[in-house]
């Protein structure tokens, strides 16, 4: 677990070790029709670019829920391949924008992650998210299979924004 975090801290203060997997020189745009409510609930992960703080993590599912303060709660919980629980982290996201929010971990004082929702699907099944720097973007579904056609869409939104899809992960069970 405290690597779990100390890796989180690392990689949120954007330390330039991390991989960049998008062309930021590509603009990069959110969602600009976001409903936050639509988007509270579990999302399981799909696909992802290489994180530390995702190392050997497998089943990785996130959960945002609506806070009487307006921010949003945030649950992200690690899995190992038996499908055991072996991490988690709590935090909070504050929207900052249409699809943009600033994600805050209670272990990981005084920064805050760009994590911007690039695409949903009309009915909120699937997400694209990523960050401006391009160090992090997953592709998250409702459940933890995905219809092709919303894979297809999903790596195109990543692709239009400047990732390179060479260095996606398939997580698809």
């Amino acid at each position: 677990m405290r690597v779990l975090i100390l890796t989180a801290l690392l990689a949120l203060t954007g330390c330039g070790y991390l991989t960049v997997y998008r062309d930021t020189e590509v603009p990069i745009a959110s969602k600009a029709v976001f409903e936050p409510a639509r988007y509270i609930g579990v999302w399981h992960e799909i696909g992802r670019f290489p994180v530390p703080f995702e190392a050997g993590c497998v089943g990785v599912t996130a959960e945002y829920g609506l806070r009487d303060d307006g921010l949003l709660s945030v649950l992200n919980i690690c899995r190992n391949d038996a499908g055991i629980e072996t991490a988690r982290i709590e935090g909070t996201a504050k929207i900052v924008g249409p699809g943009r929010l600033k994600v805050r971990f209670a272990t990981v004082p005084f920064v805050a992650a760009d994590y911007w929702v690039l695409w949903t699907d009309e009915d909120y099944r699937t997400a694209v998210v990523g960050a401006p720097n391009g160090r992090s973007g997953w592709i998250l579904n409702r459940t933890p299979d995905i219809r092709e056609d919303r894979w297809q869409a999903a790596r195109d939104i990543l692709a239009f924004n400047g990732y390179d899809l060479d260095q996606l992960e398939d997580l698809r069970q």
